[in-house]
């Protein structure tokens, strides 16, 4: 997918509105054609070694009965978005629910019943033209953050990220607009838990490692995801993923990795199929003595487990492995198991030695 300037999304939309228009004008039956974002059309590249989106679609036309909500709150939504970005205003997703929420004048039908019916139209849009939200002016809520030796600029303002207390910069939904001004920094950390992120900040890890911290705060949001994604290919630096133990933890290295199904289109510019797992590993039980520290494996754990070894990108030997032992052990490790060690083993012996040697699953 290739990035858009913001001159040009306005002209985007235009067309898409034209071609109905056109399609109008001659008397047919309007149509949008949709790429179909099921799993039936979601395929692991081997080549680029992410997620990708297949070239089946449908068509969503007005004249259906079947498609004609649908056609109208995809009009409705693309036309917002088209005024947000000319007049260079932002709305959250849930802003925009509500700005286009109506009964539709001599029914009793409304534009929208709640947001489930919004956000897939994001989406189809997303996939139909070849634009991020984030591009449309649309964010979400902010969540995770980063810390370390970068210079940021956003908008007006430009900060040190580890300048700013404790809490770092809470990373917002978009980031397309961020430059990056100065960087100091190996490599990039991306931590499941914001404890943990709190807790290596704590200990001065980023200072003592020459490394940014990234808290994705369970499964990382897109801006996340982007941010990422920019850092590292923006400026090669490797991307180091520490989670839990467990199959919750290993999907979150996969979607940082190769994108996800769900948002699989965007897999090119969100994924870093070059990132490297650090831990929480099976193995890490055994070598660390952390066998009085595990929690017992709940039946819907195996099962996600058991769906997860199914996947292509984890088809390798190493992964198949670490799923079987952990089946095996019937075990889970978090990643604060390591505090039985001390609150400073994690940040002074754990990582820095994984690192060094290179202890990373693929």
């Amino acid at each position: 997918m290739a990035n858009k300037s913001t001159q040009n999304i306005p002209s985007i939309l235009g067309k898409f509105g034209e071609e109905i228009y056109d399609q109008i004008m001659r008397e047919e039956n309007p149509a949008i054609k949709i790429p179909l974002r099921g799993k039936s059309n979601v395929f692991f590249d081997d080549d680029e070694k992410v997620i990708q989106l297949g070239d089946k679609f449908s068509k969503r036309h007005f004249l259906n009965v079947a498609h004609t909500k649908k056609f109208m709150q995809t009009i409705l939504v693309a036309s917002y978005c088209r005024r947000l970005v000319e007049e260079n205003k932002h709305a959250g997703i849930r802003e925009l629910y509500y700005a286009l929420k109506h009964t539709v004048e001599g029914s009793k039908e409304n534009t929208f019943d709640d947001q489930n019916e919004s956000n897939p139209i994001i989406e189809d849009i997303e996939t139909a033209l070849d634009i991020l939200r984030e591009e449309l002016n649309l964010t979400a809520d902010r969540r995770g953050y980063i810390y370390g030796d970068v210079v940021l600029k956003d908008g007006e303002d430009e900060f040190n990220a580890s300048k700013l207390g404790r809490g770092g910069w809470a990373v917002p939904g978009t980031v397309e607009d961020i430059e990056f001004i100065d960087l100091n920094a190996e490599y990039i950390l991306v931590i499941e838990t914001a404890a943990m992120c709190d807790r290596l900040i704590e200990e001065k890890f980023a200072q003592n490692n020459n490394a940014l911290l990234v808290a994705c705060q369970g499964q990382a949001p897109r801006g996340i995801r982007r941010l990422v994604n920019r850092l590292h290919t923006e400026n090669k630096l490797p991307v180091y993923v520490f989670t839990d133990g467990d199959p919750y933890g290993w999907y979150i290295y996969s979607t940082l990795k190769q994108g996800s199904m769900n948002l699989a289109y965007l897999s090119r510019r969100l994924g870093v199929p070059d990132a490297k797992f650090i831990g929480m590993t099976m193995d890490d039980i055994d070598e660390y003595g952390l066998q009085k520290v595990t929690e017992k494996l709940k039946d819907m754990d195996k099962k996600r487990i058991g769906e997860i070894m199914e996947y292509e990108w984890f088809k390798n030997k190493e992964w198949q492995e670490q799923m079987k032992k952990c089946l095996k052990l019937g075990v889970r490790i978090e990643q604060q198991a390591l505090a039985n060690k001390s609150l400073a083993f994690v940040a002074k012996e754990y990582l820095p030695q994984k690192i060094e040697n290179e202890v990373f699953l693929p």
